[in-house]
């Protein structure tokens, strides 16, 4: 598949495939995504239609069952989902960007052989263990710690927030642990797979969210839990940087999950504002709606824009800074913008707007989150002035 432009025009095939994604989110996804919501139900059934379609496998190699494809590929799937589900775009940009790629990227040949075929093929899923009750932006704050003993890591301690951790077809959990101390007196932070059938294993109740609810999110446990030391994913003491690594590319995926979110709350405008009348006219005749709609266009271009030039320099293989810039950037606008989006939505369908039957008011409860995951707002703002040369902290 061709990729895009360095200036996030999407080519041909692209938008083709936009489509076949397109057709499945409104076939499969849209009719439901309202009580999957109400009754925080984890559609498994649909989430295997959807490695059934290849959207797990866009970026896998061929010989893992992949299609070989590209980061764009991924990043329109995703916007695609999240137009009309949230729960079901983050559940594939997690699926991918935090638990294949970790493993494709960092993983032994023995490792991809063994995990990667029934992840890419959507019949299991992965998560990566990083946040704890102590540790999120700052990592280098983990307590939970793996010891080896005899040729087995013994890994101990707790994880919060952590996507795909605890469905039906979860199949492991990537952890960040301690495994030591530096010589500088730090924290040696290591990555080790865990099965998610290790004894002393054990994902507590899902969580009661504000939004994502047909997303699967677990707290995680872990009690002198037993794995073979051929379970460190990379470098030993490498986990952090790892971590940072693969947050780069969450970002922007991220980032097209907002993109969907901006597009959906349009299209709900657009259509609502030329239906709904006042005083004998459609509402959307009305300068103080218009206007209102016309900023979401804005946001939509800009946001999309920003988010495939990030793609398309990962594609590229842009230098690192140029493309950790871009990432950090994208993020941090198309989430708050993706806020703003749904609150405007929200204020256009009026009263209808507070009203879960309407799905402005699911994707409000579902926005905040973009400006939180994968890195806060803050923490994206440190980047892109880290970016510019200031030394902030």
């Amino acid at each position: 598949m061709s990729t895009s432009n360095g200036y996030g025009e999407l080519s041909r095939e692209h938008e083709e495939f936009r489509r076949v994604v397109r057709d499945f989110a409104e076939a499969e996804i849209a009719p439901h995504a309202a009580q999957w919501d109400r009754d925080h139900h984890f559609p498994v059934d649909v989430v295997q239609k959807m490695g059934e379609l290849g959207l797990f496998g866009l970026t896998a190699p061929e010989e893992y069952g992949g299609a070989g494809g590209d980061f764009t590929s991924l990043c329109v799937a995703i916007e695609e989902l999240g137009r009309v589900d949230q729960s079901m775009g983050i559940t594939l940009e997690a699926g991918v960007g935090l638990g294949i790629n970790p493993i494709l990227t960092y993983g032994t040949d023995e490792q991809k052989k063994q995990w990667l075929p029934e992840l890419v093929a959507g019949r299991a899923l992965a998560g990566f263990g990083l946040t704890e009750p102590g540790a999120g932006s700052d990592a280098g704050a983990t307590r939970t710690r793996a010891e080896l003993v005899n040729d087995e890591w013994v890994v101990n301690g707790a994880k919060q927030f952590i996507t795909n951790s605890g469905s039906s077809i979860t199949s492991l959990v990537t952890v960040t642990a301690r495994t030591g101390v530096n010589a500088d007196g730090k924290p040696e932070i290591s990555a080790i797979v865990v099965p998610s059938n290790t004894p002393g294993f054990t994902a507590e109740k899902a969580y009661e969210k504000l939004g994502w609810h047909a997303s699967d999110t677990h707290p995680l446990t872990f009690e002198d839990v037993h794995v073979p030391a051929g379970n460190l994913l990379g470098e030993r003491g490498r986990g952090y940087a790892q971590f940072l690594a693969t947050l780069d590319d969450g970002r922007v995926a991220i980032a097209a999950l907002a993109v969907g979110l901006i597009q959906g709350c349009l299209d709900l405008c657009v259509s609502y504002a030329g239906q709904r009348q006042t005083f004998g006219v459609p509402i959307g005749r009305k300068q103080g709606v218009a206007f209102q709609v016309a900023d979401l266009e804005v946001m939509l271009h800009a946001g999309r824009l920003l988010t495939y030039r990030a793609a398309a320099l990962k594609d590229a293989g842009a230098p690192i800074k140029e493309f950790k810039q871009a990432a950090a950037i994208a993020k941090l606008y198309t989430s708050e913008s993706a806020v703003t989006a749904t609150r405007i939505a929200t204020q256009v369908f009026g009263g209808y707007g507070f009203m879960e039957e309407y799905a402005v008011a699911r994707f409000y409860r579902d926005a905040k989150i973009l400006e939180i995951g994968e890195g806060t707002s803050e923490v994206q703002r440190m980047l892109i002035a880290r970016g510019l040369g200031l030394p902030v902290e």
